[in-house]
């Protein structure tokens, strides 16, 4: 919007408007645009938004959110600040926040403060007390699917060091993916790409849409190899998840389960899934989220295969996205434009042409092979079991880690097309065949 789009106000404001004109005082600047307003949330033909009539916009940011640093500093006074420290003194006088799910935003944090924007860098919400943000006119965003791909890879990485641990192929087993969102659609795709039998359970959208391939939950329990959950916390109603996971979920699995939660922790029961790894039901188990983060529990982690720090969605790639789209809610709330992106740009990882020699290995083998040189969970998983009380501390110093975008692919002594498509389908750009052309993206076959 355009400085000189505002006309003296000749009007009484509507009663949507009267908390905003109130908070500006004296100012009399209208809007002449029919959007929604940004401060009451409601459509209003009168909003007034911040301009430079109006006092400096205040932005309160986690400091820990990677590449934002300097995105809005010239156009609002911006403060950095742990999110895990946020507290209602903070966020008293500032009229944003960009934050993570460490900060809570609820009664007691946001109460007595002037916020009207709240931008999440994150898929998930549940952080967030919706209810008190509508009932008090703060607006909020979240950024969904913006790690979608890194959890994509986090979960291949676990498919196939569990299929090297455990000695099976992953063709022809089935995967039950329990909430087919944005991330939900990634691994199925993933896993299609591997050669797995796929079912999806996700009953929002069942309801909704015409989805003949989904299933309910009962039927993945009884035919599913693998389960990997990717849903919402949602404490009440028809889809409930909170406890999804309970002692009669474990009596109605096929034995030999395995498990995987890259979603939210709180959907596990976690004293049932220790009896049921306890009585042989499960024969693998392999957790990103927990209850009660950072104060894990370690009786559990000591029983299961895999464990990590809340990091399956933690490549640079989506980090970069989820600021991206944080920074353009922000911009669209308070109707500013930022012009310098440049904090965005992401550094290309050490070693971004994977070579493998192919010699004597089954396609199974050899995309672990290619994978364990992109991100492997065993890294993660041995630094946790390590030192597990510094778990916040992992995620805050979590290293540079790349999507399979970001590299280049050498395959010496292998003609397999197959292989080469496989590798393409789950995202790598560029596959080249020793002494052979080189296949990309837009002409796997050449």
């Amino acid at each position: 919007m355009e400085n000189g789009e505002y006309a003296e106000l000749q009007i009484q404001l509507n009663e949507d408007c009267k908390f905003s004109y109130a908070r500006l005082g004296t100012n009399k600047s209208v809007c002449k645009n029919r959007s929604r307003c940004i401060f009451t949330n409601f459509a209003c033909n009168k909003t007034i938004p911040f301009n430079a009539k109006m006092s400096k916009l205040r932005i309160l940011i986690d400091q820990n959110i990677p590449f934002i640093q300097g995105l809005l500093d010239a156009t609002a006074d911006v403060i950095y600040f742990p999110g895990n420290k946020i507290s209602s003194e903070e966020v008293k006088n500032a009229d944003g926040l960009v934050i993570r799910t460490r900060t809570k935003c609820n009664a007691d944090l946001l109460k007595d403060s002037n916020i009207k924007f709240i931008a999440s860098a994150t898929i998930g919400f549940d952080h967030i007390d919706t209810e008190f943000c509508k009932e008090n006119n703060i607006s909020w965003a979240n950024a969904p699917g913006c790690n979608a791909s890194s959890v994509e890879q986090y979960v291949v990485s676990t498919l196939l060091s569990l299929a090297k641990k455990y000695n099976f192929e992953l063709k022809n087993k089935t995967i039950g993916i329990v909430g087919v969102g944005n991330v939900g659609n990634r691994v199925k795709n993933a896993a299609f790409a591997l050669g797995m039998n796929v079912i999806l359970n996700d009953p929002p959208r069942q309801r909704s849409e015409t989805l003949p391939n989904f299933v309910d939950l009962d039927f993945i329990q009884k035919n599913a190899d693998i389960i990997s959950f990717h849903v919402p916390l949602i404490k009440r109603g028809i889809d409930k998840t909170l406890d999804l996971v309970n002692s009669l979920f474990f009596e109605n699995v096929k034995k030999g389960i395995i498990l995987l939660n890259t979603s939210r922790g709180e959907i596990i029961d976690e004293a049932a899934l220790e009896q049921a790894i306890d009585k042989g039901i499960i024969q693998a188990a392999v957790l990103d989220v927990w209850r009660n983060e950072p104060n894990i529990n370690q009786r559990l982690l000591n029983k299961i295969t895999y464990a990590t720090p809340h990091i399956a969605g933690y490549s640079a790639d989506g980090k970069a996205k989820g600021t991206e789209m944080s920074i353009i809610s922000v911009c669209n709330a308070f109707q500013i434009q930022i012009s310098d992106w440049t904090a965005l740009e992401i550094p290309k990882p050490k070693n971004a042409f994977i070579q493998i020699d192919c010699k004597s290995k089954n396609n199974q083998e050899i995309i672990f092979e290619v994978y364990k040189q992109c991100y492997s969970i065993l890294e993660d998983d041995s630094l946790l079991r390590k030192s597990p009380a510094d778990f916040e501390k992992f995620r805050e110093n979590y290293p540079l880690r790349r999507e399979s975008k970001a590299y280049r692919v050498e395959l010496k002594q292998c003609k397999n097309e197959e292989l080469v498509n496989t590798l393409l389908n789950l995202g790598f750009q560029s596959i080249e065949l020793k002494n052979s052309a080189k296949k990309d993206l837009n002409n796997p076959l050449g």
